[in-house]
């Protein structure tokens, strides 16, 4: 392995807001049920209530040792980021369209799905070798040292191995039509992992995933066709595959990785559930010293009461 420990990480963000009139402009001419725009399953992909600067806030705070941060987005700037008076905090801070990342294939344009966004993150300029790639529903809750994300320079993988859906007995009996056309997370998890010629496959969760550039470059220089096949559409689709199953996997088979069962995340989903077990769920759990990473996933969703409380304590949490 690899004896160096010291040297530049940068983090990537992949952010839009669905909310933006133009954004919804552009959108449109390309649904065939205009009347999806209003869907929340739909929607939720896309809307957002600026939680990206918990994200970003977390990562200055939590993560010192981070070079730069980019957030990927559509020709849009995040709110906090046009604020003069707290600009000088963010000075590391970059604004990456898809426009640069996209630059020759620009026909792919414009995209409404983040897998040929990730698929095409190592295009981003002066990105370094060796990046964290974050969502924007996910923040530090405690101070990371490198060695939390690389170990002599080899990425920490986070999962748990499972069986592929087709050699599980009961996924196979009790799958729907339904689940067998969509285009879920899991699914597109497994087929990253077959294309490299896994039998099973080392599920992830909502936790930051680092990565090294090299590992897409020298993927997709060889197989243009695959990286061009996962891109080529708008919206989510069946057939793409995550890239970060994918490049999880080809590190796990070149056994340039280290693989790591605990999450150390906690993680919220359902905003129905009772207020009282949603504030002891984030004042208790996150106490855990052995967590590191919290992921309030589609927090658009959440009740005004609720989403006030936990904007509140992230605020407090990232002063």
């Amino acid at each position: 392995m690899n004896t160096f420990s010291n040297f530049p990480v940068d983090a990537v963000i992949a952010w839009v807001d669905g909310g933006d009139e133009n954004h919804q402009k552009k959108i449109l001419p390309y649904l065939r049920d205009k009347k999806i725009i209003s869907n929340k399953n739909f929607r939720t992909r896309f809307d957002q209530v600026e939680e990206i600067k918990y994200t970003v806030d977390s990562i200055l705070k939590f993560a010192k040792f981070i070079r730069n941060i980019y957030i990927v987005t559509d020709n849009q700037i995040p709110k906090f980021l046009k604020n003069k008076d707290t600009l000088h905090k963010y000075n590391n801070v970059k604004i990456i369209d898809h426009s640069l990342i996209f630059e020759d294939q620009y026909s792919f344009l414009p995209v409404f799905n983040c897998r040929p966004i990730e698929t095409r993150l190592y295009k981003i300029p002066n990105l370094s070798e060796y990046f964290i790639y974050f969502n924007d529903d996910m923040f530090l809750i405690r101070e990371t040292k490198v060695k939390d994300f690389f170990e002599e320079g080899f990425p920490v993988l986070r999962g748990k191995w499972f069986q592929l859906n087709e050699d599980n007995l009961l996924k196979k009996i009790f799958s729907s039509k339904k689940k067998k056309t969509r285009a879920g997370h899991k699914i597109a998890q497994q087929k990253g992992a077959k294309i490299i010629g896994f039998k099973k496959y080392y599920k992830f969760e909502h936790t930051p995933h680092p990565f090294r550039k090299s590992t897409f470059s020298n993927f997709f220089k060889e197989n243009k066709d695959i990286e061009n096949n996962n891109i080529k559409y708008r919206f989510r689709n069946i057939n793409q595959f995550t890239p970060q199953s994918l490049i999880n996997h080809i590190e796990i088979k070149n056994g340039t990785c280290k693989l790591e069962s605990e999450y150390k995340m906690v993680y919220f989903q359902n905003y129905k559930k009772p207020f009282w077990w949603i504030k002891f769920k984030l004042l208790n759990f996150t106490k855990n010293t052995d967590k590191l990473f919290l992921c309030m996933q589609s927090l658009d969703q959440c009740p005004e009461k609720k989403l006030k409380f936990i904007e509140k304590w992230l605020s407090n949490k990232y002063d």
